[in-house]
């Protein structure tokens, strides 16, 4: 697989949005955060900004719900534009038949794991999505230090994944720079949100293409 660099808009200036995803044209996809103050401690945007934000982005748009009741509102976020909508487990009251819902809408599923919520309930249903999220922070802020201790659930993830040859991708969000990278794609991730180091960067262009290569080495 394929390294992918998403970088987080959370670290992008909010009064120029549209100038920063314009800095990101190089990456993957743009990865957009929403966040309720209720699943998580902070607000970010909702549906009309996120919607907006999927027509000029330079890059596919992808969605981050840390939401309660994403059941109920996470197929608007398919339905706006969105290339991948992922939804946290622990907010989720059916996510298999969310999930699919999010396929038929046309958007990749993804289903998203805090570092403390365990991987092997969703090991026997990794072919109902087409990502999974591996938290290395706790959601809810940027420029949070990444947690080692998420590695062994990225490693089990990525070998179920292989024993089943599976086509999904295993995303790592939270503390993503140029010295964790490599350990997380060793692990088995191969989709990487970046937010800091790469909007803290002098050089963004350039230090998206630094974090591919770097995750590239080590990419299963």
């Amino acid at each position: 697989m394929a390294a992918l660099i998403n970088p987080s808009i959370l670290s992008a200036d909010f009064a120029n949005l549209e100038r920063d995803l314009q800095l990101i044209a190089t990456a993957d996809a743009a990865h957009v955060d929403v966040m309720d103050n209720h699943f998580v401690p902070n607000l970010t945007l909702g549906l009309p900004v996120f919607e907006r934000l999927t027509q000029i982005s330079p890059v596919p748009v992808d969605g981050h719900l840390m939401i309660e009741d994403p059941d109920r509102w996470a197929p608007a976020y398919a339905e706006a534009g969105a290339s991948s909508v992922t939804f946290h487990a622990e907010a989720a009251q059916a996510p298999v038949r969310l999930a699919r819902e999010l396929r038929r809408l046309g958007a990749r599923a993804g289903v998203a794991l805090r570092p403390a919520t365990p991987v092997e309930p969703f090991l026997d249903l990794l072919a109902e999505v087409d990502m999974i999220l591996v938290m290395t922070v706790e959601p809810g802020f940027g420029g949070q230090s990444f947690i080692e201790g998420t590695l062994p659930k990225i490693r089990r993830a990525r070998d179920r994944i292989s024993e089943l040859d599976l086509d999904v991708h295993i995303q790592v969000d939270g503390g993503v720079s140029r010295t964790t990278i490599e350990r997380a794609a060793e692990a088995g991730a191969n989709v990487f949100v970046a937010g800091s180091a790469v909007y803290g960067a002098d050089d963004v262009p350039a230090e998206i293409g630094v974090l591919r290569d770097l995750a590239s080495r080590h990419t299963h």
